[in-house]
């Protein structure tokens, strides 16, 4: 997990973490920060424990860290999160020392984390960022899920992991 707090550790990651929550300290709702990164990458690892795929750690836990790293990019000029976080990812996951193929899969499921449709290669990995970025939120217990905008039948209203 070296190349994992390499990420951690990167002051591009340490910036835009600081820019997500500059950007969030009024928000009510879910929030985008180390808290929910870590919640994404331990159940995107129970599922790929679960489903018995061959995802490596280091690309699970790599791929939730930076699944959000842009959201200050969308608040700040409408980009939408995924290709923002995708672009800032590519350079901390080169200087992180991951190869090619793994920034390559990384990326995709980055790019997937939003809308899903389970067409694109590479697919465990983000099929399990997917589900977990989804799950992660505790619908269940938010003091502001009336004003939330999800739609009902995409909120968590029972623990589920």
């Amino acid at each position: 997990m070296e190349r994992v707090h390499k990420i951690y550790e990167h002051p591009l990651f340490r910036e835009c973490l600081e820019k997500n929550c500059e950007a969030e300290k009024e928000r009510v709702f879910c929030r985008h920060d180390m808290a929910h990164f870590m919640d994404v990458a331990r159940l995107s690892y129970i599922f790929s424990l679960e489903r018995e795929y061959a995802v490596p750690k280091e690309e699970i836990y790599a791929a939730a860290l930076l699944h959000d790293i842009g959201k200050w990019k969308q608040y700040k000029d409408g980009t939408p999160h995924d290709r923002a976080s995708a672009l800032l990812a590519e350079e901390i996951l080169q200087e992180a020392d991951y190869s090619k193929e793994e920034i390559e899969r990384i990326l995709n499921a980055i790019l997937c984390h939003r809308s899903y449709d389970g067409k694109k290669e590479n697919h465990q990995l983000a099929e399990i960022l997917y589900d977990a970025d989804k799950i992660s939120r505790a619908c269940y217990a938010c003091p502001a899920k009336k004003e939330c905008n999800w739609s009902e039948d995409k909120k968590n209203k029972k623990i589920i992991w």
